[in-house]
């Protein structure tokens, strides 16, 4: 694979990281609007749908970490493909 080629598949897998996540951020902000409104509809004196929204909010954080500051292709990721490819 040449130069170019290497380029258009990190920044392909990179558009499909963002991808998932805007997915991932978008399911999450639609359900848990609707249990929002389910939960002030159904029970407004208990706040029980604040318990899903901080779960699921752990791992949108982590999903957003690992795709925003550890990125697929980190820097010991691509040095150890290059050292791999050196050795073949």
């Amino acid at each position: 694979m040449n130069t170019k080629e290497t380029k258009y598949l990190k920044a392909k897998e990179r558009v499909e990281a963002l991808r998932g996540f805007y997915i991932h951020l978008t399911v999450y902000v639609i359900v848990n609007l609707g249990l929002f409104f389910i939960n002030m509809i159904t029970s407004p004196e208990t706040l029980w749908f604040i318990w899903p929204l901080m779960g699921w909010g752990i791992a949108i954080a982590l999903h957003a970490v690992r795709v925003f500051v550890g990125s697929p292709g980190s820097s010991w990721e691509e040095k150890k493909i290059a050292e791999l490819m050196q050795e073949e």
